[in-house]
């Protein structure tokens, strides 16, 4: 079935101009009005609205609205002849799913953009399904678990989320920083107001500023038009800084004056603006040490840490892994059209002996491998990535390795885990656990002597 399309457009030439090109794609429908288009909008349910902005009587923006607040309401896109960046922010911010400059445009570009915000909006859908579905069972939308340690980051969570207060998130990179500033944002009287997030190491210098707080035409080389800045885009909402600690020095004074006051200027630019904007930070670093080295200026470190929360590393919360990897399956299943429903107990013991360097980043990517590769309804240990397929001695030998290279175990003590481990990796069976360590029994024998491990089983 073509998805349905209302077109509104007082001009009668372009309304039936639009619906004889796009007619082959879609069931089209025509409005010479905003009041017009209310009768339509409450009879039928429509996938897509295409209004122009400016027509007599109601706008295009109250019109948006209208159709915003029906209970299925269809993606809109705003048209309008007087295409400036100042229209295509509010019209951003009143919701529109896009905007298109009547001057600009083209049939083709026009098809492909009501297509595109048609599958943002599917996926919308899935995912929120998908979240509805995880809060039921875990109580919180994105974080998934049972841990005391993420107990703890959940709790907090839930006290900070209603505030304005501004917010450091800290943890090793994939432990999900941005997953609870998301959680933040949603559990927040912010959440229907914009989410903009700004990932700090992929910008210049010299554009971080001007993407942060927006630049005017000529203000530098290539400035060619106004352009709002993500603090501007995110009024009303929250705006995400993650890896704040890579920010320079210029933009560190510029945003402790923001936090401050709430007040900017775009670059090139003597009038100061506001935005009502809560901010929430995060970050892979030890800004505390980089205040101490004079990296990174320690009035702004005590703006952003007014709440800070820190993400253990998935090694350190185990217990978690089961629902995480549960939780993925059920996310991959759903988005790669495969009916996955668990994990075998042979594939989750290997999930529990890795050591997650990439934490819970790495987890899913191997669950997303692992349900891709799956022919069954069920995860088996041939799915998963190979690394995760390694014996537990050799898991173990790996984590030795890495501890022995930073210094924090010496080879005996090494050595003795190993063969604690490789024997318990093999219900006590020596011929086993010397095959796993790559030895001989004589071998085993000598070194359970020596670690006086004579009563393991």
């Amino acid at each position: 079935m073509s998805p349905t399309l209302l077109i509104v457009d007082d001009e009668k030439t372009t309304r039936e101009g639009l619906r004889a090109a796009l007619e082959d794609r879609f069931d089209v429908y025509l409005a010479e009005s905003a009041e017009a288009a209310r009768g339509l909008l409450e009879k039928e349910s429509f996938d897509v609205l295409l209004t122009d902005l400016r027509m007599t009587g109601e706008d295009g923006y109250q019109l948006m609205d209208r159709a915003k607040a029906l209970p299925k309401p269809p993606v809109c896109i705003l048209m309008t002849a007087y295409g400036s960046e100042d229209v295509a922010v509010e019209a951003m911010k009143r919701g529109a799913d896009d905007y298109i400059a009547k001057g600009r445009l083209k049939i083709d570009e026009l098809e492909l953009r009501i297509q595109r915000a048609l599958k943002r909006r599917g996926l919308e859908s899935e995912n929120r399904q998908l979240h509805e579905r995880l809060d039921q069972k875990y109580g919180m939308p994105g974080l998934v678990g049972s841990s005391p340690a993420l107990a703890d980051v959940m709790e907090t969570v839930r006290q900070v989320a209603p505030t304005r207060t501004t917010v450091l998130i800290t943890g090793e990179s994939g432990t999900g920083k941005e997953v609870v500033a998301k959680t933040i944002h949603q559990l927040s009287t912010r959440s229907r107001a914009p989410w903009v997030a700004v990932h700090c190491a992929g910008l210049p210098a010299a554009l971080l500023e001007s993407e942060l707080f927006g630049h005017e035409k000529g203000a530098f080389t290539g400035a060619h038009e106004r352009r709002a800045g993500r603090v501007e885009l995110a009024q009303g909402g929250t705006l995400f800084l993650d890896e704040i600690g890579e920010i320079d020095a210029t933009t560190q004074v510029k945003l402790l004056r923001f936090l401050g006051e709430r007040t900017f200027e775009r670059l090139g630019s003597g009038k100061t603006l506001t935005a009502d904007v809560r901010l929430v930070a995060a970050t892979n670093k030890d800004l505390a040490a980089m205040v101490k080295a004079g990296t990174f200026r320690e009035d702004l470190y005590f703006r952003l840490a007014v709440v800070p929360i820190h993400l253990p590393p998935l090694r350190d919360r185990l217990a978690d892994i089961p629902a995480l990897a549960m939780a993925f399956v059920h996310e991959f299943a759903t988005e790669n059209h495969k009916q996955v429903k668990s994990v075998e107990t042979a594939a989750m013991e290997a999930l529990l002996r890795h050591r997650w360097p990439g934490n819970v980043r790495e987890l899913r990517t191997a669950m997303e491998h692992a349900v891709v590769l799956c022919r069954g309804d069920r995860v088996g240990l041939k799915d998963l990535p190979a690394a995760l397929r390694a014996p537990a001695g050799e898991a173990v030998a790996t984590e030795a390795r890495e501890k022995i290279a930073t210094g924090s175990l010496s080879w005996k003590e090494a050595e003795r885990q190993l063969v604690i481990h490789a024997l318990q990796a093999s219900d006590g069976s020596r011929t086993e656990a010397a095959r796993k360590l790559g030895i001989s029994r004589r071998t085993l024998h000598r070194k359970i002597h020596q670690f006086g491990l004579e009563d393991m089983k």
